[in-house]
C-alpha cells in the first residue's frame, strides 16, 4: 500500500473498495460522516511517530502478526504509483510478513510449521518472528526432544502433540522465569502441557529453547529494521527514529532487549546512535486521529 504524506490517500484496490462501501453505508443510514482512508496499525503508528518527530521514518508492528511501513521520497517511487505530482513523500506499507529469501535461517521445524499451516509458502517472515508462531516453534522443538531424548520421561506428553497449544505469553513466562529451580517453568509445563513432573535439567532445557527461538526472531526483526534504514540511505548521515508497537515488543522484555542489541551490533558503535528505536507514542489509534484531523478540506460535519 502507498499513501501520500501530505494528502493521505490509499493506493490499494481492496482498501479503496472498503472505503466506498463504508461511505455508501453511512449515507444510506443518514449519517453525516465521511471515511477518507483506512489505515492499519502500522500506518497509524508511523503517523503518530511522524507527528512527534520528523525524523521518524518507519514503524514496526510486532505482536501476533507483524508489518512494517516507512516514508519514501516520492522521486524514488515509480511515477505510475505516485498519485499526485505534488507529493514529496509516500508511505510504503511493506507487508513484510510475506518476505521470503533463501538467506532466511529456516530449520526443519519452520519448514514443517509452514507446510502444515493454513497458508503454506506464504508469510514466511511472519512465521519466524511474530507472536502467533514463536510458541509453536518451541513446542515443535520440545516434541522432537521428548521423542528422541525422553526429555520429559519415558513417554511423550499427549498435550505436547497439540499444535499451537503453547502460546507466546506462556513461552515468555517460562523464558523470563528467574525463580529458584525454574518454578514458573514447572508450573507452565503442568498447566499448559500436562507435564506434572520434570527434572531440573529438563526445565533448564525448556528455558534455553525459548531463549534460542526468541533471540533468532528478534535478530531477524532487527535485521529488517536495519535494512529499511539502509535503503533510505540515512544510516551514516542522519538520525532515524523507528517506532515499534505490539504486544510482543511491549510485554516480552527479553525479545525487546534482543531486538535492540541486534540493531546495535549490526550497526556498530560508530553508527548505532543514528538509529533510535522507541515505543510508539499512544499507539496506532493516536496516529489515525492525527490523520483524520489533518484532512482540513473535509465538509462541515464530516470526519
Amino acid at each position: 500500500m502507498l499513501a501520500e504524506t501530505n494528502k493521505f490517500r490509499v493506493c490499494n484496490q481492496v482498501r479503496q473498495g472498503l472505503v466506498k462501501d463504508l461511505n455508501r453505508a453511512l449515507k444510506n443510514h443518514g449519517m453525516k460522516m465521511h471515511v477518507f482512508a483506512l489505515v492499519d496499525d502500522t500506518i497509524g503508528g508511523l503517523a503518530g511517530g511522524r507527528y512527534y518527530n520528523r525524523d521518524s521514518v518507519a514503524a514496526i508492528t510486532l505482536g501476533m502478526t507483524t508489518n512494517a511501513a516507512y516514508v519514501e521520497p516520492a522521486e524514488d517511487v515509480p511515477s505510475v504509483l505516485a498519485q499526485s505530482p505534488n507529493s514529496t513523500e509516500l508511505v510504503i506499507s511493506m507487508e513484510w510478513g510475506n518476505f521470503n529469501s533463501p538467506h532466511l535461517p529456516l530449520t526443519p521445524f519452520d519448514v514443517s510449521l509452514d507446510a502444515e499451516s493454513s497458508n503454506p509458502g506464504n508469510g514466511i517472515f511472519e512465521k519466524l518472528i511474530s507472536g502467533k508462531y514463536l510458541g509453536e516453534i518451541v513446542r515443535r522443538v520440545l516434541l522432537k526432544m521428548a521423542q528422541e531424548t525422553a526429555l520429559f520421561g519415558g513417554s511423550v506428553p499427549q498435550k505436547l502433540m497439540n499444535p499451537y497449544i503453547l502460546s507466546c505469553p506462556d513461552m515468555a513466562a517460562m523464558h523470563q522465569d528467574t525463580s529458584d529451580n525454574r518454578e514458573v517453568v514447572s508450573e507452565k509445563l503442568k498447566e499448559v502441557l500436562g507435564i506434572n513432573s520434570c527434572t531440573p535439567m529438563a526445565r533448564e532445557v525448556v528455558a534455553e529453547v525459548c531463549d534460542i527461538v526468541t533471540e533468532r526472531g528478534a535478530r531477524i526483526a532487527g535485521a529488517g529494521i536495519v535494512g529499511i534504514v539502509k535503503k533510505l540511505g540515512r544510516i551514516e548521515t542522519r538520525k532515524s527514529v523507528v517506532t515499534v508497537e505490539g504486544g510482543l515488543y511491549e510485554h516480552y522484555r527479553i525479545f525487546r532487549n534482543y531486538l535492540h542489541s541486534s540493531v546495535w551490533e549490526m550497526l556498530g558503535s560508530d553508527l548505532s546512535d543514528n538509529v533510535i528505536i522507541e515505543h510508539s507514542h499512544g499507539g496506532s489509534g493516536t496516529g489515525a486521529l492525527f490523520l483524520a484531523a489533518a484532512q482540513t478540506q473535509t465538509p462541515r460535519g464530516d470526519i
